[in-house]
């Protein structure tokens, strides 16, 4: 039963050729019977007979109620897009990581650049687009690399790259939103930024300080401890405190989970604490399978044992992928669409005015 719609999967095989349905209306206070007559051919497949409930009775039933069905019918066939920057220096395994979130190798023909090259080295911005499709629901996915990143020996504003690319989507949307053709507006709007972090500093750098400032008024910032295999839980710990507390002091806005409403379970509002407490993430990436007492699973062997990318004992992995893939994706395009892209489209219009 799929709101007033009925659904019987039947086999038309009876001598007869006719088949007797019996069906009863939603209020369930008459019985319809409904004859169908089926082609005079022998049928050796089965068949979808559908029926529409008659509603006469059911005086109350506008049928709003299935506009959340027309919606999501909508929006499955259009398809979902998502676009993601990771920013942070070489090293701390940027590639790995977003390979490990959706299962993929975006990085194949990538050439790592030795250590004359990297001295005069710029930041590049390398756009790399894949589809994904799961249960029949498809995503165009879009992971901005940005290779040489805090590698030079001056670092001076090597951000600026990042922050003109996130302005030039803004600016493409604004320009095509104004335009004649708005029907079919493909979103390259950067949705969230993953800045990564490295773990053998003592909190926050001043040039992880001066890109966040650059960039928090424009994406979502989620902030990324990297390589939490190389430190304790006790270290882990300290430099999460430490870099929270870099982040308040200095002003930075990084991505704010959005609170639960009253009306939540229990269960939800300690699940989404948990994220809130998370916060940077601290991260393990692998794409090697490795087995260990029988079992097979995604980490990395050391002498003194085993890591698993997807044990929360051992990382925040899970914790990161499934609030950027199953619970706050929306949330992340959202907050772009409502509030980034909303500042930019009023400056644009304030700047428009006073030419």
């Amino acid at each position: 039963m799929y709101g007033n719609l009925l659904v019987f999967k039947v086999s038309a095989s009876s001598p007869d050729r006719k088949l007797f349905l019996i069906c009863l209306n939603p209020c369930y206070t008459s019985v319809y019977v409904l004859m169908c007559f089926l082609n005079p051919f022998k049928i050796h497949t089965r068949h979808f007979i559908t029926v529409f409930l008659l509603q006469d009775q059911d005086k109350e039933y506008v049928g709003f109620a299935t506009l959340p069905n027309q919606v999501h019918r909508k929006t499955v066939k259009k398809g979902f897009t998502f676009t993601l920057i990771v920013a942070g220096e070489s090293g701390l395994g940027k590639s790995t990581l977003i390979n490990s979130l959706f299962l993929t190798d975006l990085y194949k023909d990538r050439k790592v650049p030795n250590a004359e090259e990297r001295i005069n080295q710029t930041v590049d911005i390398v756009k790399h687009t894949i589809s994904i499709e799961e249960k029949g629901i498809k995503l165009r996915l879009s992971i901005i690399d940005t290779p040489g990143f805090g590698d030079a020996v001056n670092n001076t504003e090597s951000w600026k790259q990042i922050e003109d690319y996130i302005d030039q989507q803004f600016e493409q949307y604004f320009r095509d939103e104004s335009g004649l053709n708005r029907r079919n507006i493909q979103d390259n709007r950067v949705h969230c930024c993953l800045y990564f972090i490295s773990p053998f500093g003592h909190g926050l750098r001043p040039l992880d300080v001066e890109c966040m400032k650059a960039l928090h008024e424009k994406v979502n910032i989620v902030p990324i401890l990297a390589k939490a295999d190389s430190l304790t839980q006790a270290e882990v710990f300290r430099k999460k405190m430490k870099i929270r507390e870099d982040i308040k002091h200095f002003g930075i806005n990084v991505y704010q989970f959005p609170e639960c409403d009253s009306d939540e379970d229990e269960d939800f509002k300690k699940q989404d604490q948990i994220l809130k407490d998370s916060i940077p993430f601290a991260v393990i990436g692998s794409n090697v399978q490795v087995e260990s007492k029988g079992r097979k699973f995604r980490g990395r062997i050391y002498p003194w044992g085993v890591v698993e990318v997807e044990n929360p004992a051992h990382s925040d992995f899970l914790l990161l992928r499934n609030m950027l893939v199953r619970t706050h994706m929306q949330d992340l395009k959202d907050v772009t669409r409502e509030t980034h892209y909303e500042n930019y489209r009023a400056h644009q219009n304030l700047c428009q005015k006073k030419i």
